[in-house]
Formats: structure tokens, sequence, C-alpha cells
């Protein structure tokens, strides 16, 4: 009968139909069957005339009292529930005409229309116009005003579905719904005493908060009032005499709302009561139903590092079973119970003993025996399925399982919406620390990822595992067990190093138990989080080595999401703080002995080695359907290169049977997703251990011109950024600062061969293919990425390809593009064989100059780092070419870099100045009489001089600061360049002695007093009154260099120490008569005994720890030497003519203050030489 077809629920529950027959008279109920009945067997055609013909009929009738008229319109009501609607139907106004229709008195009709506006509005996920939404709520909350109260479960599901997301829209109701006494507030309380019309008001409460993309949020005050309701009834116990699975429902329901009120609350939900609270109760049902667990939460969490609460197997009677529903059963049945990994059983502290069905829980628990396996692991023989109550009990499984899962999911978006470091102070809530003798185990995320026996609850648990870890780097930077164990207590670095190989132990045991592919794929994924946040430099080795021995047969698993994550996870072990010697021991292990890579060879996952039915040990592993030997059993090839090129080039051995197998034809590669994982992998493998692939550099080549040689993109960029890091790699080992020796390099004919061998392949396609503007991108990089000693070596014409392609990309229309091009030329410029070409450097002058224009501030930032290089270029030939480049270069195109560099340090952003500002000291410096002479060239020099000026003083990022400092005096040392005598010169050492004694950063501190120490002779320093001012400035800096806003500052105060004694130190090796009153009034007051011992430390120091570079300029740091120049220094003040009274007590005082200096410097090496 149509008119009691139950219709689900939108949380997907059941709902109980109502019974006409025993609310109208026999005969009304009678002929709406029979007429329901001739009018299904009478009517032809598909569900779109059935709806038409409805609508049509709607429409004739007018609104009565009559017999006849009702019995009609329930015919026509129990005739559109009873049709499976597929599209979207003028729904709106069929809803809006049936409400005209039905009277409030007419309350069966009522119903009847709330199950055809529920029914219809699920099924076809309608989208309500205003008009029709307005209608239909207005009549929904004056039917809850004039129906009777049995009706009201009904009318509150119709609402709840066109409330739906439209929070927002129902304001003018809100204050009848969820104001002071509204209908929903009163039908959720506490006090409601039917449970179901309590559910029902809460799921509507629920759809309320529900926030869709581009929509508006409910109000705060609405949305407290739900978040209150939720809550409400979260940490409410259950109440007696209660259908458990009506119960599960509204626990579901009230789930569901958090996590959609918490979805609308990104970084609202801040740490405090609500947080704790809230967290206790996702904590609590998390666990829920799960049998021999009765979890005792307080009301209320509080962040602290150690564990709070512990839940303990129960011994009182749980609150009801725990399972699946029949396809997870039957999936549960067939998994087999673990093997040994990771140094232990999961039957250690993980097991949880059998349920009995169809028996009183109570008396299940009494007689059940010690099981060292969950219920879910167990063969089909010992199911409970077999019982004739196993419906019921699978039934309430599957609710209870949906609460976990709601529980979880909650728990994801309060992850999301939280600030982690508010949530890391309840990590050992929710993360378990390592286990303690005799203690019981703690209850946490990893417990349901191993214990829990529905799939879907595992893999919820397991990705809010990896939104907890993800990111997380910084704050399990703090872990450490390598040193020796303190027995007095343990600190937190320790206890965080325990907790994180908890981790590691736990997950590898899911890992090896799980047997659903979808739940594999996320421990697998968890994995790859945890390894990528780990600091595994300041943990034992050994983490990485039984994962990584257990990891390798899933390379081949027979699902391809797994097999795709297991290459994910591979890459973050082989990018994770690489490089390191664990991994590194790793990779160079050969196949069969004992890591990842012997088990590649043949035996598959646990999974697929166990026969269904019961357990196997490792001793029984089959071999995997698809597995792939890599070839070769040499020490000295790295497997998984080699795993990797097979999985990239090499056709598949086997389709397998995976959701790719349908498609796959004979020979055919393996999927698109697995291949770009492999290319990644060999990516981050060239990044991080370059020295063991080098030697298969021109197969690797070879693999990404295959892959640049396919259609598709994706496959096509992967390939290019392969060849990027190979050629990195080779640069990275011709570094002047790299610890590889000159034998274990690439020699240069071999990286002059790869080169070759690129250039001549499709790369050269990949840079003229303008359809596929990020390949040409990526392309540009790979020419960027070329060894400056092969470049040299390669043909003309070679480096004429790369150089034409290069300069005519920079005038790209696309962004990315040109500044990729003008990057690449950026590098170029640098070369040795290129840097003193004249013609070469003018043209990519003028380029970079056209791109310091462009509209994007990406191409202007690449662009002002190309014209850094540039000038960088101009200063290096001024050394090694000499006045013969000079003459040669365009003045016009100097003064053309010099304002276009000067307007993008004034103006644009601060990514854009802190290149600008290092290419005008460059030009500064470049600048020759010849030029300064020159009307043209003095406006703009000085317009020049003045931008750095305020970059300085600028409260720009410190980058901006630091380059600008460097910038200034870049320039002082242009002899050629009025300083000391230009009215800037007064600006330019006030922004310095400002910045070298205020500035909260000491490396702009650092940069400022080096600056202070160029220029070389005394007039450049100005007058006396200029002289004073900078030696009081950086004697008041050395005084105060301990003192640091920030503690990372303090890493710098040796440094900042160091050059400020060197400045002081040259400024008094030029100083003058006139200059010594104002240096000797610092070395009469308080500050002389700091002074006196900076100094004496200075000249004590023996290495260079701690000391800044000096721009380019060699100094000793022998105690010896830096003594005889301070002894010169004493001479030179001592060697001055007549003076006055004043300036000779003066001179008096600061050679006392330096000799003093010098007599405890002896007597300190004396008493050294002594002990010595």
């Amino acid at each position: 009968m149509a008119a009691n077809t139950a219709v689900p629920s939108l949380s997907g529950a059941p709902r109980c139909a109502l019974d006409f027959s025993t609310i109208n008279h026999s005969g009304d109920a009678a002929c709406s069957v029979n007429g329901c009945a001739g009018l299904g067997r009478g009517e032809s055609g598909g569900p779109g005339v059935q709806f038409s013909r409805c609508y049509s009929k709607l429409c004739s009738l007018t609104p009565s009292d009559m017999e006849s008229f009702k019995t009609e319109l329930n015919l026509l009501f129990d005739q559109l529930i009873s049709e499976n609607y597929y599209s979207d139907y003028d729904v709106c106004s069929l809803l809006v005409q049936a409400s005209r229709l039905v009277k409030y008195n007419q309350e069966h009709l009522v119903i009847k229309f709330c199950q055809l506006t529920h029914h219809l509005l699920n099924r076809l996920q309608v989208i309500v116009d205003e008009p029709s939404f307005d209608r239909l709520v207005s009549y929904s909350t004056r039917a809850l005003a004039a129906c009777s109260p049995w009706t009201h479960a009904e009318i509150l599901q119709a609402l709840a579905a066109l409330v739906y997301g439209n929070g927002p829209k129902c304001q003018k109701y809100l204050p009848d719904l969820l104001g002071r006494g509204g209908v929903l507030v009163r039908y959720s309380s506490p006090s409601q005493p039917d449970l179901e019309l309590r559910r029902t008001a809460v799921h509507c409460l629920a759809n309320l908060c529900l926030g869709l993309p581009g929509q508006p949020y409910l109000e705060e005050s609405y949305r407290s009032v739900c978040f209150q309701t939720f809550l409400q009834i979260l940490q409410a116990p259950r109440p007696p005499n209660v259908d458990d699975i009506v119960f599960c429902m509204l626990l579901q329901d009230a789930l569901k709302g958090m996590q959609y009120y918490l979805n609308g609350a990104k970084g609202k939900l801040t740490a405090g009561e609500h947080l704790g609270t809230l967290l206790a109760v996702l904590k609590k049902y998390m666990f829920f139903g799960l049998w021999g667990i009765n979890l005792e939460m307080p009301t209320i969490l509080y962040p602290t590092p150690l564990p709070q609460y512990e839940g303990v197997p129960a011994k009182a009677e749980p609150e009801a079973g725990h399972g699946e529903d029949d396809e997870e059963a039957q999936e549960a049945e067939v998994r087999q119970s673990p093997r040994k990994a990771g140094g232990g059983e999961t039957h250690s502290h993980w097991s949880l003993g059998p349920t009995y069905a169809g028996r009183p829980s109570s008396v299940a628990q009494r007689e059940a025996p010690p099981s060292l396996y969950p219920s879910w692991k167990r063969s089909s023989s010992d199911s409970e399925f077999s019982d004739p109550e196993g419906g019921m009990q699978s039934k309430l499984r599957l609710y209870q399982a949906r609460v976990r899962q709601g529980a979880l999911h909650c728990f994801l978006a309060a992850v999301k919406c939280v600030e982690k470091r508010v949530l890391y102070g309840y990590w050992s809530s929710f993360v378990p620390d390592a286990p303690s003798i005799g203690s019981p185990p703690a209850l946490t995320l990893l417990t349901i990822a191993l214990k829990d026996p529905s799939p879907k609850v595992r893999a919820g648990s397991l990705q809010v595992l990896s939104a907890l870890l993800e990111g997380s780097r910084k704050f399990l930077s703090a872990a450490e067990d390598t040193g020796a164990p303190r027995q007095a207590f343990t600190p937190f670095s320790v206890t965080l190093a325990g907790s994180l190989r908890e981790l590691h132990r736990g997950l590898v045991l899911a890992l090896v138990a799980e047997s659903s592919s979808q739940t594999l794929t996320q421990v697998i994924k968890c994995l790859a989080h945890l390894v990528c946040n780990v600091p595994y430099g300041r943990l034992r080795p050994g983490l990485l080595k039984t994962l990584w021995q257990q990891i390798g047969p899933y390379v081949s698993h027979r699902d391809v999401n797994v097999r795709v994550s297991s290459l994910t996870l591979l890459g973050a072990v082989v990018s994770a703080q690489a490089p390191l010697s664990e991994v590194r021991l790793l990779l160079q292990q050969p196949p069969g002995s004992g890591s990842a890579s012997g088990a590649l060879s043949g035996p598959s996952t646990p999974q697929e080695a166990q026969p269904q039915g019961g357990r196997s040990g490792p001793e029984k592993e089959a071999p995997s359907s698809c597995g792939r030997l890599p070839e070769g059993n040499s020490q000295s090839q790295c497997w998984l290169l080699q795993l990797c090129v097979s999985l990239v080039v090499q056709p598949r051995e086997d389709p397998c049977s995976d959701s790719d197998a349908g498609a796959a034809a004979p020979g055919a590669l393996e999927p698109s997703p697995v291949r770009l994982e492999a290319l990644q992998v060999l990516a981050h493998l060239v990044r991080g251990y370059f020295s063991l692939v080098q030697a298969h550099l021109l197969e690797l080549g070879e693999v990404s011109a295959q892959c640049l040689r396919e259609t598709d993109p994706s496959i096509q960029l992967h390939g290019a950024k392969l060849l990027e890091e190979l050629g990195s790699g080779i640069i990275q080992q011709y570094r002047g600062d790299s610890a590889t020796e000159q034998a274990y390099r690439v020699p240069v004919r071999q990286v002059v061969q790869f080169w070759l061998e690129v250039l001549s392949g499709p790369l050269t396609g990949a840079l003229q293919n303008e359809l596929h503007p990020t390949l040409q991108t990526s392309a540009c990089d790979i020419l960027s990425s070329i060894l400056p000693q092969a470049f040299t070596q390669l043909p003309d014409k070679s480096q004429l390809l790369c150089i034409t392609v290069l300069l005519g990309l920079s005038y790209s229309e696309n962004s990315p593009v040109k500044a990729a091009a003008v990057r690449a030329l950026g590098v170029y410029v640098l070369f040795p064989c290129l840097r003193e070409d004249v013609m070469f450097v003018a043209d990519t002058a003028n380029s970079i100059l056209t791109s310091l224009e462009d509209r994007s501030p990406n191409v202007r930032a690449k662009a002002a780092w190309s014209l850094g290089n540039l000038t960088d270029t101009l200063i290096v030939n001024m050394a090694s070419v000499g006045r013969d480049f000079q003459e040669e270069f365009s003045d016009m195109l100097l003064l053309k870099m010099l304002r276009s560099a000067t307007s993008a340090c004034l103006g644009d952003k601060d990514r854009v100045k802190s290149n600008a500002v290092r290419a005008l000291g460059n030009l500064l410096h470049f600048l020759q009489p010849a030029h300064l002479s020159r009307s043209g060239f003095e406006g703009p020099m000085d317009e020049a001089v003045r931008a750095l000026i305020d970059a300085v003083r600028s409260d720009a990022t410190m980058k901006v600061r630091w380059n600008a400092c460097y910038a200034l005096g870049n320039a002082f040392r242009n002899p050629a360049l009025p300083l000391g005598t230009a009215p800037w010169t007064a600006d330019a050492y006030s922004a310095l002695s400002q910045a070298v004694t205020c500035c909260r950063n000491f490396k702009v501190r650092i940069k400022s007093a080096a600056a202070l120490s160029v220029p070389a002779e005394r007039d450049r320093y100005g007058g006396a009154a200029q002289f004073g001012k900078l030696w009081r400035a950086l004697a008041r800096a050395l005084e105060c260099s301990n003192e640091a806003e920030d503690f990372l500052e303090y890493r710098y105060c040796a440094g900042l120490r160091t050059q400020l004694c060197r400045t002081l130190l040259h400024l008094m090796s030029l100083c003058q008569p006139d200059d010594l009153p104002a240096v000797a009034a610092p070395l009469a007051e308080e500050s002389r005994p700091a002074l006196h011992a900076y100094f004496a430390h200075y000249h004590l120091d023996e290495g260079n720890q701690g000391q800044p570079e000096n721009d380019g300029v060699r100094e000793s740091c022998q105690p010896q030497e830096k003594l005889g120049r301070l002894e010169e220094i004493v001479a030179h003040l001592r060697s001055f003519p007549e003076m006055s009274p004043h300036t000779r007590e003066a001179q008096t005082q600061v050679v006392s203050f330096l000799e003093e200096v010098l007599r405890s410097c002896h007597e300190s090496q004396l008493m050294l030489n002594g002990i010595k």
C-alpha cells in the first residue's frame, strides 16, 4: 500500500509509516487502496508522464472538506510518493499547489503532504526558489502550531528537508523555531518524552546549521543555541526504556549537527571550556558500542602533555555489542589475524574479548573466554551471524558504527576549525604514549584503527590522525630520544619521542592487519603524513627500517589506490630530512636482503598471502600476481630507482584485478596515477640522494625524454620536473661549499653528454609548445639547471639554441612562461662564458627591463632577481675584464637600468624591492667618474641613493632592509661617489646608525655595521660631528648587543659584536685630532667596562664562530695579528702633533683605554700559556 510505504529519512534511517486505516474510516481506507491500485495499472508512461498527470490533477482541484476530495487527494499523494523520479520536474510548483489544497484540520493529509515534501526534495535534490521556500516553510511552521502533537514528527521531517542548507533564508521564522520557547528548542530538550520527536527536531536543527559554499551561515546567536542543544544531547546519559536504534539515530543527528556547526566555525573555536567539553564527548562516542570498552570520560578535557583519563576494559555490563552491517560483516569475516611486525603482535594490549550473539550481554561477558584477536579477525566458523537474532544484532551494530563514524567526522571538522597549536595540548588524549609496564593501555585514535570492526570507522580514525599530523613538524620537532635515559624525570621531548615510536608501531600493525583496500589506503596515507613530520634526526634510528620492510609488497597490490599511496609513502621516506644515513643504507641494500626491495621480488602483502578463513605466518606467503622484480642484483644499484623506472616506462606484466584492469590492453603501461607517483618518487630520490642515482644519469634522462614525448600533460610535466632535479643535483655537487669530493662528482664530460642528449630530444618541442604553457615554464626551468662548466663545453649551436629560445620566451604573453624565461636568463648571465659577452648582457638587460614593467608581480620579482644577477656580473667584469667592458657597455642602457631599479625600489612590492636594492647597490658601485660627470646621471644617482636610504629606514620586510644595508655598503666602495660631500651623506649615515642600534633583527644590524666600515678614507665620513654620531651609535650598539626582543636573535649576538668591534677599530684607525673628544666620551662613562670586555674578547677569539661575512674582505682571525693591528692604532693615535688641552685629554683617555685592552689580552695569553 503506497500510503504505508516507509520513506527513508535524511539520516538514512527508515521512517515509520502511518497506517491510515487506523485513522480514517475503513471505507475510506479501502477506497484509497483500490483507487491507488487502479491508477497504477490504468495509466501508462514513465515517471515524467505520471508526474505531469498528477500535477495537472492537483491544479484542477479546489480545497474542500468532502470525503471524496480527501480520498482523491490522498490517492494523488500516494501515487507521487510511490514513483522513483530521476529528473528535476517542477517540484516547487507542485508542492506549493498541494499546500494550498491541504487544510490544517485535515491532519492525515497534512502528514501525507509532509511525507511527499520529504520524499521529493530528498529524491531530486531540488533547489527551492525563494517564493516557494517562503510558502512551504510558512505552511510547515503554522502546521506545527495548528496540528495535533502526534503529527509534528512528520511535519518536522518535511521542514528538515526544506531548510537543508537554507538556514540563513529562514530569518523571519527563526524566532519561532530557535528563539526562547521555540518549537525546535522545546522538542529537542531533554524533557521531551517522545524520543522520536526529539530526534526529528535535532535533525531539523542540524540541517539549519548546514552551510553551503558561497552562502552565509546561520547567525551566531542561533548557531549558539544549536551548539548547546547538540552538546547537551551528547553529554546526557541514555534515557531508560529507550530503543537502542532510536537512541543511536538521535546521537547520529546530534553529531551530524555538531559537524555542520564546526564546518561553519573556521577559526572561531578557541581553547576553553567549550573545546574541552566537545573533545570529551567526541572521545566518548568514538568508542560507542564497542564490546568490552566502557570509556568513562570527564565532562571536560584539559590541555596537558600527560594522559589524564584512561579507559580500561569494562567489567560492568556494556551498553551494547559491536559489529557492522552484513556487507561489512562479510568483509570482516575474511580478515586474517595479524603477523608480527614492528617488533610485536596486536594481542599485546589491543585485544578485545569475543561477543556471543543472541545472549544477554552480561551473560556473554561472564562466559567469554579470553581471545588474542578481536572478533573481526576471527574465521567465519566463529561468526555470530548464524544466530537467529543475528539480524537485529547486526542492525544495532550498524547504527552503533554510524555513531562512531559520526563522532570521528565531527572530530575531523574540529581539527580543521581549531588552531593546531591549541589542539596539540590535547595530544596525549588522542595519540598513544609509549606503553608502560603494568598500566592499562590508553584508548586513542590508534586503538580504533586497530580494533574497530567497521572498516569505515577505522578509515575515519586514520583520517583524523592524518589531519592532526599534517603540518605538525614544528610541534614534533621537540621530540628527542638520542641521549642517555634520565632516571629522575621524563622530559617532554622524551615523552613525545615515545609517542612517535608508538605511532610507528601501531600504524605498521594496522598496515599488516588491514584487509579493506579503502582503509588500507588511509593507513598508508597516514604513515606518509607521519613520516613527513617526524624529526628522525633527533630520534634513535630504526623506525624507518621497520616501515621500509613492510611497505614493499604494497607497491604491487591489486588495488591501484593502494599502489599509489605506497609510492607516496616511499617518496615521503626518501624526502624526510634528506639525506638520512638510515635511508641511505636501506636504499643501498640489494634485493632479498630483508628490506622492502626483497619483498618486491616475490612475497605478496600479508592479506594476499593468507588463505581465507585462517591464519598464516610469514612463512606461508604466496607470490604476488602482479609483482615486479627490479633488474639487476648489484649492490651498486638503487632498487627503488629501478622499480620506479620500470613502473614509468615498462608495460605491465599482468593487468591485475583492480579498478583499472577493465580498460587495460595487453602491453599497456601502468595507470597514470601510479606512473605520476613513481616519477615523484624519482624526483625526491634525485633531490635527496643524488650520489646513489648519479650512475644512472643517462638512463634517467632517457626516462624523462620518453615522458616528454607522451601526450598526457601530467606525465610530461613530471618528466620535466625530473630533468630539472637531475640538473640541480649536478649543480649542487659542483658548488663551492659542496661536501662531495672531486673524484665522486659526475664528470663534466658525462654532464655534457647528458645535456646534448636532452637538447637534441623532445625538450625543444616542449619549449615551443604554446598550447601547453605550463610545460614551457618547466622547460625554461630545465634550461636554467645546466651546469655552467658543461654549458661552456656545449657546441655553439646548442648554446645559441638555449639563448635564443629564452630571449624569445622572455617576451611571451603568458606570465609564468615569461617569469621562468627571465629567471633562466638571470642564471645564464652569471656563466663565465657569457658574462663577458657585451651583446648577450645587453640583450638580457633589455629583456629584464621590459619584464620589470609587467603587470604580474611574479614576473617583476623574477626580473628584479635577474637584474641583481646581471649587476653582479657588471661588478665581476670590473675586476676580470677591466675598462674595456665598461666602455663597450651602453651608457643609455646603464641609465635605464638605474632608473628602473630605483622605480622598483620605491613603489613595488617587497619581493621585488629585495632584489631591486641589490641591483641599485651594484649599479652605484659600477658607475665611473665619466658617468658621474654627466648631468644626465647626477639626478638618477641621487634618487638611487635616496631610495636605498628610504629602504633602510622603512618598515619593509627584513630581507629588504638587510639587502638595502648591503647595497649602501656596496655603493660606498665606489671612490667616484661623492660620499662625505653630497647632501645625502648625513641621511645615509643616520639611517645606518639607526638600523645598527634599533632594528630588532640582528642580521640587519650586522649588515648596517659592515656598511659603516666600508669607507677607507676619513673625509668620506663627513665632519667631526658626523663622525662622533657614528662612533656613539656603534658604541651604544655594542653595549646593548645582548638585548634582543626575539629569543631567536640571540644566535647572532656573537656575530654582531664581532662586526661592531671591527667597525669601531676601523673608525679609530682613521681618527683625526678633532674626532678624539667624541671618541673619548663613551669611554669615560659607565659603558667603559662593557666595551673593554667586548674588545678584549674580540682580540682573543681564535675561531670564526659567529663571525659574519666581511663583504669579501678577508681578515685574519688570529689573536696575534689582531693585537698587532691594535698596537698600530695606538701608535697612530699617539702620533698626532700639537693639540689643545681638551683634545690632549681626550687622546689620553682613548689611548689609555686601548692600552688597557692590550694589557688584558697579553695577561690572558700568558695565563693560558702557563696553564698549557
